[in-house]
């Protein structure tokens, strides 16, 4: 079915975004977002990704008010600013200051290995000034590379609060303090030798275990941090594709070019082909081809003239146009894009990682249970070495390195698989959807459809002796000095083959060109152009009519005094796109097409590709009404686009997969990216996210299991921490070895693109 969406009216209410820093983890996302709800009049989503709160709230609520609540909290708040693209990346150069204390620790913390596990099982190694050698190593990792970790420790002591970060503090600080005792003052073993001397007296010298767990969890936190980077930099390349300067209309007839951010409304400005239209406004003078795609996917280009209305942030594509500003800045349509993608992005808040979930009860747990069977020792034996021992032995055994581990390891391992299949998976928030997913709904241009117009069929004239290509012939001749979509398609068809010269060339925007060609007068054009003065044969009127009754773009060719032949220009649609489809379908899915083109293209494209329903004629926030349309019925959605008018909806639903070669809005709004144009890579893609899926979720119940199983054993003074410390790093092994057997997904085939960067962001629909 054809359904032609509206847009709703909706009320306005006091809406505040805040930028939220000190966040570490999802916890502390959770905490923040607690905190503010609390407050009566007050409706808070915090988004962990994107370092922001988003507040609706009573008019008598000010900022200040909510700021201070978050500060209370241990966290600092600020107004969120206007987003621009000279704006300093945070995530940036957080990662890099992880990824300079990640080095440093890695190259520190294998010689230490070695050395503290050699000096605890053979003392028989030590010499002089061993100690030192060891401190020297260890320094610099427990304190300045964990020093992340520590600070946001005591800011949770302070707060009388505990995340990961908490536990992963204490258990590096007791490890170091401990050891430094023992190797400084306290030489003491069992009586025992051989491999018992290993496993039962061995002096407790575990600096390899401070220090692995600070080289892991950096790790972890460079790639999340890293991650974080990308997904904040596609949205700075959203507000990028805007206009950077104006060309303003002065009232002497001069022109002066200024920033377009200080353009006034009421002001006139020049756009000339090629450039980004820098404000929502009212063509005063002048004709030309736009490119609105971005804003509302419409395919074709747009013919305004004096009296139309034009959109900031589309594109003319010839022609001149004298602009009145009606809407500038932040009050643009393409503006309200940017935050339309936020703000959907920001619905996603409530699917807090599972390994935060875990720690806000875990850590606390822990340290109860250190603390329990220190003072249980104590009042056994008074033995305080013992007590300590055991204690640590908890803290250590209770590390999160596996439970760290689990999902990055994983997601590491699936996005390599991915990307010798041409997908990438940016992230796992969204992927608890996988397994329920039964909507996938399709953009059309440039995902269902190439999103360049080709020739579809050229019709000529019958009885007069013309052929179809020597119509494409002179057509292609006179096309080629044109830089029209239509005219590069009608070119591309001649692809090849010579082309002639033309001469006297003239371009009439909105109309169509002219030219000689071997002594021929040709025209090309709107049909109604250039049969203003000629007759239509009844068959090639019939062709105009049919093709345009399919949503094609049909153009007329003149040579002398009669009109030729018609040439259909459309987008074409992909050919990998009915197996998708029905591959989808084979798996019990519903699809539907969700599209800005007109009902008649979106009904023939659905009809070609077998899709179960189509709705046409959509702007972007009715796109997001869509998918929400469909959620509110209880579907889970899955939404494949390539557009910039398509980010709020890839944002929006459950699972969002963008088209690689699409604009760099909509990768940054999706989940996975599709770098293949062959959409036989959707199917693909959802099964590796299952796949993904399932492995983190093994991941997690073991990492968790072997706490829940080892820690009664450690506070039962069973294990010698260097032990438990061998026993953290085997958990961690076994996580990773898990992961790894998400190589061999799928079928093996080749890496067609290389080492090939993700293309730049192109306008489409």
């Amino acid at each position: 079915m054809v359904t032609t969406a509206t847009v709703p009216d909706k009320e306005v209410t006091q809406r505040i975004a805040l930028d939220v820093t000190g966040m570490s983890c999802g916890a502390c996302a959770a905490r923040v977002e607690n905190k503010l709800n609390k407050v009566d009049g007050v409706r808070a989503s915090v988004n962990f990704a994107t370092r922001v709160a988003t507040v609706e709230a009573d008019p008598d609520i000010g900022v200040e008010q909510l700021c201070a609540v978050i500060e209370r909290a241990g966290y600092q708040a600020a107004p969120r600013t206007e987003r621009s693209t000279t704006d300093v990346d945070p995530d940036a150069d957080h990662a890099h200051s992880l990824l300079r204390r990640l080095a440093i620790a890695a190259v520190l913390f294998i010689p230490l290995a070695d050395l503290s596990v050699m000096f605890a099982v053979v003392p028989d190694t030590r010499f002089a000034g061993w100690q030192w050698v060891l401190t020297a190593l260890a320094a610099p990792i427990v304190t300045w590379a964990a020093w992340p970790f520590h600070r946001t420790a005591l800011r949770n002591a302070r707060h009388g609060t505990s995340t990961m970060e908490t536990l992963i503090s204490i258990g590096v600080t007791a490890a170091t303090v401990w050891s430094m005792y023992t190797i400084f003052f306290d030489h003491q073993t069992y009586h025992a030798a051989g491999i018992w001397q290993a496993l039962l007296g061995s002096d407790a010298i575990y600096l390899e275990v401070a220090a692995g767990v600070t080289v892991f969890v950096l790790a972890g936190r460079y790639f999340e941090a890293r991650a974080r980077s990308r997904a904040g930099g596609a949205l700075r390349a959203l507000a990028a594709l805007g206009a950077k300067s104006v060309t303003v209309l002065l009232a002497d007839g001069g022109e002066l070019v200024l920033p377009a951010d200080e353009l006034k409304e009421g002001q006139r400005f020049v756009v000339r082909p090629g450039e980004a239209i820098a404000a929502d406004g009212l063509v005063v003078s002048g004709a030309a081809a736009v490119d609105v795609s971005a804003m509302t996917g419409e395919s074709k280009p747009v013919q305004t003239h004096e009296g139309s209305s034009v959109v900031g942030g589309t594109v003319v594509l010839d022609g001149r146009l004298v602009v009145e500003a009606a809407a500038v800045g932040p009050d643009t349509r393409f503006a309200g894009m940017v935050r339309l993608v936020e703000q959907a992005q920001a619905q996603k808040a409530d699917a807090q990682r599972l390994a935060d979930r875990i720690a806000a009860v875990f850590v606390p747990c822990v340290l109860v249970i250190a603390a329990a069977t220190a003072i249980c020792w104590l009042l056994i034996d008074g033995d305080v070495n013992r007590a300590v021992s055991a204690a640590l032995a908890v803290l250590v055994i209770a590390c999160p390195c596996a439970l760290g581990l689990a999902t990055p390891t994983a997601m590491m391992v699936a996005s390599g698989r991915g990307a010798q299949l041409g997908i990438f998976l940016k992230g796992h928030r969204a992927l608890e959807a996988i397994r329920a997913v039964d909507t996938v709904v399709f953009d059309k241009t440039g995902t269902l459809t190439t999103g360049q117009p080709q020739v579809i069929t050229v019709v000529v004239a019958e009885g007069d002796g013309w052929d179809e290509d020597e119509v494409l012939a002179y057509a292609a001749a006179v096309e080629s000095a044109s830089e029209h979509p239509v005219a590069h398609a009608i070119v591309t068809a001649r692809a090849g083959r010579d082309i002639a010269a033309v001469e006297d060339f003239q371009a009439f925007a909105g109309h169509g060109v002219t030219g000689s060609v071997d002594g021929v007068a040709v025209a090309v054009g709107r049909p109604a152009w250039v049969t203003r003065d000629r007759v239509v044969p009844a068959d090639l009127a019939a062709a105009r009519k049919f093709g345009e009754s399919r949503g094609q773009t049909v153009v007329f060719v003149a040579c002398g005094d009669a009109v030729r032949g018609a040439i259909c220009v459309a987008d074409a649609v992909k050919d990998s796109a009915a197996g998708a489809i029905a591959q989808l379908h084979a798996e019990g899915m519903k699809t539907m097409l969700l599209t800005g083109d007109n009902a008649a293209t979106a009904a023939a494209i659905g009809a070609a590709v077998g899709i179960d329903d189509v709705v046409a004629e959509v702007l972007p926030e009715d796109k997001v009404g869509a998918i929400e349309k469909l959620r509110d019925q209880g579907r889970v959605v899955a939404m494949v686009g390539d557009g910039i008018n398509d980010g709020p909806a890839l944002a929006c639903a459950d699972l969002g997969l963008a088209i690689g070669r699409g604009t760099d809005v909509a990768i940054g709004a999706a989940d996975i990216i599709l770098v293949r144009d062959n959409l036989d890579s959707v199917p693909q893609a959802l099964g590796l996210a299952r796949a993904t899926m399932r492995t983190i979720r093994v991941n997690m119940i073991w990492a968790f299991g072997y706490n829940v199983a080892a820690i009664p054993i450690a506070a039962a003074g069973l294990l010698n921490p260097l032990i438990a410390g061998a026993a953290m790093a085997v958990s961690s092994f076994l996580v990773v070895s898990n992961s790894l057997r998400l190589r061999n997904y799928g079928t093996v085939q080749p890496n067609t693109f290389g080492d090939a960067q993700l293309p730049a962001a192109r306008i489409s629909g």
